[in-house]
């Protein structure tokens, strides 16, 4: 059984996409566990997007609706690592309010027990398979509504990111396969 499988069996929603990048498994594990994605102008623009009714709801009452927050990697809460094969993480929201409707867990164990209803959990994981003088990465997203009214409220909110998160993950992908094979090329050239 896979981690993502352990954390997120069942799931409505999943997305994947994979790249190959010429690094070892374990050191391009490592450094996608130490990922902090740099500034990203495609990036920044989907996420001004993505919060503009949050601004606005907080402008037309700013006493009871809170500025917006931005959404980053830091969200995510580390589930689990296997090894040199998966890295996996998680978050537990209503993805659809303006504000993300975040719900703080504490680690694995909180994320494996969550179940309130109308709200969904997210995993992403990212799984490293040796192939030949390469590496295949494949990040993997999957989304597991509770209930009804979480699959009809997620049903319209991933129709519509859908397509901007999938350009976000090859570029993260990409971002990752470029500093692992610059890592990679540096440590070949320095002499033993």
């Amino acid at each position: 059984m896979s981690l993502i499988d352990h954390f997120l069996p069942t799931y409505q929603f999943s997305e994947r996409h994979h790249t190959l990048v010429r690094c070892g498994p374990r050191e391009l594990l490592d450094i996608i566990q130490g990922y902090r994605p740099p500034r990203d102008r495609v990036a920044d623009l989907f996420m001004f997007v993505r919060q503009i009714p949050a601004n606005l709801l907080h402008r037309s009452v700013p006493a009871r609706i809170p500025p917006s927050r931005p959404f980053t990697v830091a969200n995510f809460v580390p589930l689990g690592r296997d090894g040199d094969s998966e890295i996996v993480a998680g978050l537990v929201g209503r993805f659809w309010r303006p504000d993300f409707g975040l719900v703080a867990i504490g680690g694995p164990l909180e994320f494996l027990a969550f179940d309130a209803p109308r709200t969904a959990k997210l995993a992403i994981g990212f799984l490293v398979e040796q192939a030949g003088n390469v590496t295949r990465l494949t990040t993997e997203t999957r989304v597991h509504c509770p209930d009804r009214y979480a699959y009809m409220m997620f049903l319209p909110y991933w129709v519509m990111i859908r397509p901007a998160s999938g350009l976000l993950r090859r570029r993260a992908l990409a971002r990752i396969r470029a500093i692992a094979e610059t890592r990679a090329t540096a440590g070949a050239a320095v002499p033993s």
